[in-house]
């Protein structure tokens, strides 16, 4: 069998994904099947960490929020991040799947906190391990916490899966002429005003040299094909 293209990699989940078609919360056939992805790159050997967002919880709350004290709204969003990542958690669990939630802001009677050299050891021992409540601090995307412990892990790519299949010139639900780019630079991509990732997250990636894949997480097999070194979405790189 050909061997994975990444020996580590780092799985950006938006909160939003794990929704499925309902209008908040974690919908369970989603979460599953996320699972049975995640399950079929940990059978190959390729050392996994998430880190998920927190906008399908959040998104619940948002009306009560407006006016909100932007640092409180979020430290909210980062505790809704906590509870995907034990949801994903316990799902991989019944799945066989060993995961091991570390949290940036400390909640001890509920996940460990994150302590860089237990995650390195996690990862060598086979475990998942999910990162939540983004990089701890208010005023950072949860892209950013995956750019930043992306680079801390040693990560040889991060890989941003979202609802689009890739890159494009345009947005594909507005303009029919819209291609997708299968490589595409840094720099050609802050020229062209694409929004691959927030513009800290970008910053970063770039400035360590860490690429991107940009992948559809709806579309079955995509993340194995992603880790295999197929032709699926679009990498972005220095």
């Amino acid at each position: 069998m050909t061997k994975p293209a990444y020996k580590r990699v780092l799985l950006k989940l938006s909160g939003e994904a794990l929704m499925g078609d309902d209008a908040y919360g974690i919908n369970r056939a989603t979460i599953e099947r996320m699972v049975a992805d995640v399950s079929e790159v940990a059978k190959l050997g390729v050392e996994l960490a998430i880190v998920i967002g927190g906008g399908n919880i959040f998104r619940g709350v948002a009306p009560g929020a407006q006016g909100m004290d932007r640092a409180t709204a979020d430290y909210m969003g980062m505790l809704a991040t906590v509870m995907n990542s034990l949801a994903l958690a316990d799902a991989m669990r019944q799945a066989g799947i060993t995961a091991r939630v570390m949290s940036a802001i400390s909640i001890e009677q509920v996940v460990e906190p994150y302590v860089r050299p237990k995650a390195l050891q996690y990862l060598e021992e086979g475990k998942i391990v999910v990162f939540a409540a983004g990089t701890g601090n208010p005023f950072f995307t949860t892209d950013t916490a995956a750019a930043l412990r992306g680079s801390e892990i040693g990560a040889e790519i991060v890989l941003k899966a979202t609802k689009v299949d890739g890159v494009y010139s345009a947005d594909p639900n507005k303009d029919p002429e819209a291609t997708r780019y299968s490589t595409i630079t840094f720099d050609e991509a802050i020229s062209k005003h694409l929004q691959v990732m927030d513009a800290t997250a970008f910053a970063l990636c770039r400035d360590q040299r860490l690429p991107i894949k940009v992948f559809s997480i709806v579309k079955s097999g995509a993340l194995k094909r992603v880790v295999m070194g197929e032709d699926e979405g679009t990498l972005v790189h220095v």
